[in-house]
């Protein structure tokens, strides 16, 4: 059995998913939430982040991380946060010896939804279907948790 967590970093509020995998059954949900930064220098904001995502991992233990990589953003100072506060989860999962997968959003989409485009309720209400979950995740959780499925179902393929 396979524990992954999914990370959707954010600079103001990081969603984490985990799941478990076994064999082809269906994916199980274990737990979901958001690292939430305070508003204020962004060295604060990302030892936030890092010190929530090293929590998240001694917590749960997982086998692997799946996290976003950076789109480009319209406004570069929109990706520069977001790059460090990818940068600092990485950080985090690395400490503890974790691969890394990293997933663009079109491609978890996909992966989630059957199309690249699709609007956040879109996949929303797919990791909730998916999951069998009885509501539905807040938008960065329910990232994080299509970034974990999109790992298992990527690597299923590949395997």
């Amino acid at each position: 059995m396979a524990r992954i967590l999914g990370i959707d970093p954010g600079s103001v509020v990081s969603g984490y998913g985990i799941i478990e995998q076994s064999g082809s059954r269906a994916p199980v949900y274990v737990t979901s939430g958001c690292i939430r930064s305070p508003r204020g220098e962004m060295p604060a904001r990302l030892g936030v982040i890092y010190a929530g995502v090293r929590e998240v991992i001694r917590a749960y233990r997982p086998d692997a991380v799946s996290i976003e990589r950076v789109f480009l953003a319209r406004n570069p100072q929109s990706a520069l946060k977001l790059g460090q506060a990818r940068g600092v989860a990485i950080a985090a999962a690395v400490a503890d010896d974790l691969p890394i997968a990293e997933y663009a959003p079109r491609e978890v989409k996909l992966a989630i939804t059957g199309t690249g485009g699709a609007a956040k309720d879109q996949v929303q209400y797919m990791v909730r279907v998916l999951l069998g979950l009885d509501g539905t995740p807040a938008e960065d959780a329910a990232d994080a948790l299509a970034l974990a499925i999109c790992h298992v179902n990527t690597a299923a393929e590949v395997t």
